[in-house]
């Protein structure tokens, strides 16, 4: 009996899932460094801005530590899916230009197989950025407000600068003289204009400042009370032992404001209530829309960075040219999407074009990595000559 000749149809050997997963961790490292520096450059910009409030409130470096961690997720959510894009282009052109691909397809690695792991990380980096957009930055966004408003109203901290005339609120001016390592202060001057008439001057030779459950007090010991009537022709001294001085008159009732829209989740946003004006429910809608959209960015710059790669053909200036022009591709298409959101948030029926503008860009992306050239695969459609009449 003969052996038969049929040969056995070429499958994936055991090594091809290895090979998958070794190409998501070259992609993996890029896109780590990538999310770091430019999560670094654009939180220090960001970060400026409150340390002002806590140097002038007084505040902790713990304090500062923990505001500046509230607004990461905010900045994630713009910044993972371009630190994807450069990581996953840097990371296959080094295994492009070490020759890597080309053993891989040697060893019978498709294009299709290598594709998996491109899309399994853009899945991965998908899945974060909903995380941040629609849990976490609006989590850190109210907590952020809260910490803020708590900080702002905290006047005993605001107060604690020895040697300057500190000015917590407009009818407030305090002086410190001395402050000790125990928490004892030395010389106080407490200037009250809330009645501009009849404004009132409290010095003391020392004191302390209590956190008392009731608010933060200042009490006075050894000191004058001054206060002037009738423009100032009038003063009356009164002496006291210890006075006990409120400050958290001067911070008012906390404001129960309105959300603000980066502070809202989404069925928040979906739906605001009746109250709300049409302008503003039109902002939420488009932000809505736009927290869903985003992440499908990561698709896109994905298969762009792919075909970019892997579509490649010729020298070595076509190569960098290819390269050049997937990195203005995938920044062109981001641009026109934040100008679609700002469009979306005036007329509610362009959120559609927050999903059309990055499944667009990952349809052209996919029709090259197809093997199509998607301007000519469009121009076949304007070159198709009419029939000619009888």
């Amino acid at each position: 009996m003969g052996r038969s000749q049929c040969r056995a149809p070429a499958t994936p050997g055991p090594d091809m899932p290895r090979l998958s997963f070794y190409v998501l961790r070259q992609m993996i490292g890029p896109v780590a460094l990538f999310t770091f520096l430019l999560t670094s450059v654009i939180w220090l910009s960001q970060s400026l801005r409150l340390l002002d409030l806590v140097i002038n409130r007084g505040q902790s470096a713990p304090i500062f530590l923990y505001l500046t961690v509230l607004i990461l997720p905010r900045l994630l959510v713009y910044i993972l899916p371009m630190a994807f894009f450069a990581g996953t282009l840097f990371g296959l052109n080094k295994l492009n230009s070490d020759s890597e691909l080309v053993v891989m397809s040697a060893a019978g690695f498709s294009r299709r197989q290598l594709l998996a792991p491109v899309m399994m990380a853009a899945a991965i980096m998908m899945a974060l950025t909903y995380l941040c957009s629609l849990y976490l930055m609006p989590l850190g966004e109210r907590a952020m407000k809260s910490k803020v408003l708590d900080i702002r109203s905290d006047i005993g901290t605001a107060i604690l600068n020895e040697g300057e005339f500190n000015t917590p609120t407009n009818e407030l001016t305090v002086f410190i003289r001395e402050l000790s390592p125990d928490g004892h202060i030395r010389g106080i001057l407490v200037h009250d204009n809330r009645d501009a008439l009849r404004p009132t001057t409290y010095i003391a030779e020392g004191g302390v400042l209590a956190d008392t459950p009731a608010g933060a007090r200042l009490i006075m010991r050894d000191g004058t009370i001054e206060q002037s009537s009738l423009g100032g022709s009038h003063l009356s001294v009164l002496r006291f032992q210890t006075y006990v001085f409120d400050l958290d008159q001067f911070t008012g009732p906390a404001q129960a404001t309105q959300l603000d829209t980066s502070e809202r989740f989404l069925p928040e946003l979906l739906w605001p209530g009746q109250h709300v004006d049409k302008r503003v429910a039109n902002a939420y809608f488009a932000e809505a829309n736009n927290r869903i959209a985003a992440p499908l960015y990561c698709l896109a710059f994905a298969l762009i960075a792919f075909a970019a790669v892997t579509r490649g053909r010729g020298g070595r200036g076509a190569y960098a040219l290819r390269l050049t022009m997937a990195c203005a591709f995938a920044g062109v298409i981001r641009i026109i999407g934040y100008g679609a959101q700002g469009a979306a948030a005036r007329n509610p029926a362009l959120c559609t074009l927050l999903y059309f503008i990055p499944l667009a860009g990952a349809g052209l992306a996919l029709l090259d990595v197809a093997g199509l050239d998607p301007a000519a695969f469009f121009g076949q459609f304007r070159r198709t000559p009419l029939a000619e009449p009888a």
